[in-house]
């Protein structure tokens, strides 16, 4: 791929941001333009040492993403699987609050290179290359050629996006309609095509379509799309109508989603209260914020750090709005309401825009050695992080190993497995009736399956869950039964209350917890 071409492989189209006449080559020397601005010859073309650094060093962060490709699929992958594995005429009524656009898509390749945990993946990982590509455009456009892979490296090596850019649910598709929207809003600058507003409307859309809680980045795409307008006021007549209408169209397929999820939202929250380092965390991350630090110290030192030039405000508003505006929302919503939505996933969605506001920053250090010192110390410290910790081989906590355990120790007596979900929901909804890997609550069954029989409890140590272990218990047939009792860590009380209400009966074995998951065996008493 010639990325000499991008921005449509001739010089008048390399775009700018250099409005005031500064077509000509010498304007593009770099301190002959305000900071931040994008020069006007192709970077590939007049910096070749530079870009070959550039390029190995985003290729070395994309390539983080494929260390933990081949770990076992954990649990909200298994959701997306038990999705598609009744076919594709059951993936609408098998939808719940996962994207159907994404459990067509997921459906549509395992056809082509089956379903193996890297072949669930597959997509994913296309998706969020589609999103940097993207990503690269755009900030080509706001930012001079090597800020842009800067801002794709940063981008590419945030620990969220080094989760989902290999996480087969539809975070990176998420990703790519975001990326999409930010590309489009940047191209309208200068066109009032009628096919980019259809375009935006399309984008914004899929954005809540693929991940309902992505809704928050809606707000800064508006602020954006008006700043965007300051320069091209064309887009307040029919570009607007045409972004809007198109939104319309393409959002109502989210709605019965959203209503249902706004009506049992404390049914779907998890994960615990944020605190202020969880938001400086993704808003900063250490190296990232480290390593500006020592450029711009080295900058500042060496007089080509750029406090003065005139700081165009839409380029200001447009990278702070994508970047700080989502994430607020989250955490502002995760802090003074009991929903907690500050989930390390969810983050995904601001991403994009802290990566444009890192560039931003960056476009202030006039000195291209120093910008790419940065880039290289990033990707060099990030890298042996990473790939030296023994904990980045793996994705998620997973089901598989504790499923085989099971399968390994129950299957030769058909032994009975009491079985707590490991999916929220499960507290608040009813056990299924029949087999339980036909049943979301219990979607590891469906990838790593269990021979046995399998007692459904909910996630959490609540009436149904006594209900349904009592009756197990009181069986007379359990008296003399060998059963098993398995569990993730929100489900540690329910074995606990199992192994005291069968402790008259049985003698209980812990065989192990892996990844985790809690494998109990319980033996009637006498018995060796």
């Amino acid at each position: 791929m010639n990325i000499a071409q991008f921005n449509g492989g001739t010089q008048s189209q390399t775009l700018g941001g250099n409005e005031a006449g500064a077509g000509s080559v010498q304007s593009a020397r770099e301190n002959s333009h305000p900071a931040g601005t994008p020069t006007t010859r192709p970077f590939l073309l007049d910096q070749q040492p530079y870009s070959v650094l550039y390029l190995v060093a985003l290729a070395v962060s994309v390539g983080l993403w494929f260390v933990a490709i081949r770990a076992p699929l954990w649990l909200d992958e298994t959701i997306s699987f038990w999705q598609i594995n009744g076919g594709i005429s059951s993936i609408w009524l098998r939808r719940g609050l996962s994207s159907p656009e994404y459990a067509y898509i997921l459906w549509f390749f395992t056809k082509l290179i089956g379903t193996s945990e890297i072949a669930l993946r597959v997509p994913s990982m296309l998706a969020m290359l589609g999103a940097v590509y993207l990503l690269y455009r755009a900030a080509s456009e706001l930012f001079q050629r090597d800020i842009a892979f800067i801002v794709c490296t940063i981008f590419s090596l945030h620990a969220v996006i080094v989760f989902a850019a290999i996480d087969a649910r539809p975070y990176a598709f998420a990703a790519l309609a975001i990326n999409a929207a930010i590309f489009t809003l940047v191209r309208m600058r200068r066109s009032d095509s009628n096919w980019l507003a259809a375009l935006l409307g399309v984008s914004a859309a899929f954005i809540v379509n693929f991940q309902p809680l992505f809704a928050g980045i809606l707000p800064a795409l508006v602020i954006c799309f008006f700043a965007v307008a300051r320069v091209n006021r064309k887009l307040l007549g029919r570009p607007l109508v045409i972004a809007l209408s198109a939104f319309t169209v393409a959002f109502l397929p989210s709605v019965p989603n959203l209503l249902y999820m706004f009506r049992t939202s404390g049914s779907h929250v998890s994960d615990r209260g944020p605190n202020i380092a969880d938001l400086l965390w993704t808003v900063a991350p250490v190296w990232v914020a480290i390593c500006c630090g020592i450029v711009a110290f080295l900058a500042s030192a060496s007089r080509k750090l750029d406090l003065e030039s005139r700081v165009e405000a839409w380029r200001v508003v447009f990278c702070a709005a994508l970047g700080l505006i989502p994430i607020v929302i989250l955490f502002g919503v995760s802090v003074v309401t009991p929903i907690h939505i500050f989930a390390y996933r969810y983050r995904l969605v601001a991403i994009p825009g802290i990566a444009l506001c890192w560039g931003w920053i960056l476009s202030r250090i006039e000195s291209r050695v120093l910008r790419l010192l940065f880039c290289a110390g990033l990707v060099a410290i990030t890298s042996y992080r990473y790939v030296s910790n023994p904990e980045s081989v793996k994705h998620g906590y997973t089901w598989k190993y504790a499923l085989e355990v099971l399968e390994k120790h129950a299957a030769p007596e058909n032994a009975p497995v009491l079985m707590c979900s490991g999916v929220i929901e499960a507290d608040y909804e009813p056990m299924p009736s029949g087999p339980a890997k036909d049943s979301e609550l219990f979607a590891p069954l469906t990838y790593y399956k269990l021979s046995v029989p399998v007692v459904s409890l909910p996630r959490g140590l609540n009436e149904e869950a006594v209900r349904v272990a009592t009756a197990f218990l009181q069986n007379p047939a359990t008296r003399h039964q060998h059963f098993f009792a398995v569990g993730w860590a929100p489900s540690y009380p329910t074995l606990d209350w199992i192994a005291n209400r069968a402790s008259q009966t049985h003698q209980m074995r812990v065989l192990g917890t892996f990844d985790g998951v809690a494998v109990v065996e319980f033996l009637p008493i006498g018995r060796d």
